[in-house]
């Protein structure tokens, strides 16, 4: 911890972002292992991952925003629901202005395009997705310098947890882009690359977010708040429909593994914060 606080938030923002990003290059990496993965497996790895987000996205983010905007005097309820469903409307406004992102939610539209041009647009997804888990990433790290110090050592445990739950469910989604890739004739090597660069955004954009909170100390709860939301948007609109998709004979298969998840993360939060 004390080594933790010698870092400046964007230098701690960036190596957390690192760290999410070997993740994606991990989970890409099954690829020269597998050529498939069983989809219980998959399943089971998204609900794991949307678990793990949905807990974080309360007690990481929104409880601290809560107790941040207490101690600012201000509403709390008020803040956490601005920052809370802005975060998800970003989200959804990236859906529907981006053309791309929104030809691969059209069935119809996406039936007509090959195989390899499909792949290609969930790459541009998972990447596009990246961008608020690198800043929910940096905005937690950027709270650390911004909270006393008799409240360091939580927000630090809260920023650690948030870039272990970004990181675990980056997992599948590096396998989930390297292995249809690989399925299209890609080779290996070539699968591997777009798979963990779909990860390259993180670091960039955790280094931004913890930069804007750390020099604008007011805006940290709502920071906080919309990188809940933009998480939860994630879970609720990828993570959770992918894992049901995955087995829909078995879709226990994605509750196990979002329960697992959420009791996962929030006995970290519980237990260390």
């Amino acid at each position: 911890m004390n080594n933790l606080l010698n870092f400046s938030a964007w230098q701690q923002a960036l190596v957390a972002t690192l760290f999410t990003w070997g993740v994606t290059a991990l989970g890409a990496a099954l690829v020269f292992a597998f050529k498939t993965i069983r989809n219980n497996a998959l399943s089971l790895m998204y609900g794991f991952a949307a678990g793990v987000m949905i807990a974080a996205s309360f007690w990481s983010l929104l409880d601290p925003a809560i107790n941040l905007a207490q101690s600012q005097d201000r509403l709390p309820w008020l803040v956490v629901a601005i920052g809370f469903t802005a975060g998800g409307f970003f989200l959804y406004l990236a859906d529907k202005l981006i053309p791309a992102l929104y030809l691969k939610h059209s069935r119809h539209e996406a039936a007509s395009q090959s195989s390899l041009k499909r792949v290609i647009l969930l790459v541009f997804s998972i990447t596009l997705h990246n961008i608020p888990e690198g800043l929910a990433v940096g905005v937690a790290f950027g709270a650390i310098s911004a909270t006393q110090n008799g409240s360091q050592t939580a927000a630090i445990v809260a920023a650690i947890t948030v870039a272990l739950g970004i990181g675990l469910q980056n997992f599948p989604e590096g396998a989930a882009v390297s292995i249809p890739l690989r399925q299209s004739g890609m080779s290996r090597t070539r699968a591997f690359m777009y798979g963990q660069s779909s990860g390259i955004v993180e670091p960039i954009a955790g280094v931004l977010g913890a930069l804007l909170v750390a020099s604008v100390n007011t805006i940290l709860p709502y920071a906080l708040a919309f990188a809940a939301g933009a998480m939860i948007y994630v879970a609720g609109k990828e993570l959770i429909p992918e894992a049901h998709a995955r087995t829909k004979a078995e879709s226990h298969w994605a509750i196990f593994g979002i329960m697992a998840g959420f009791t996962l993360m929030m006995v970290l939060d519980v237990a260390l914060g």
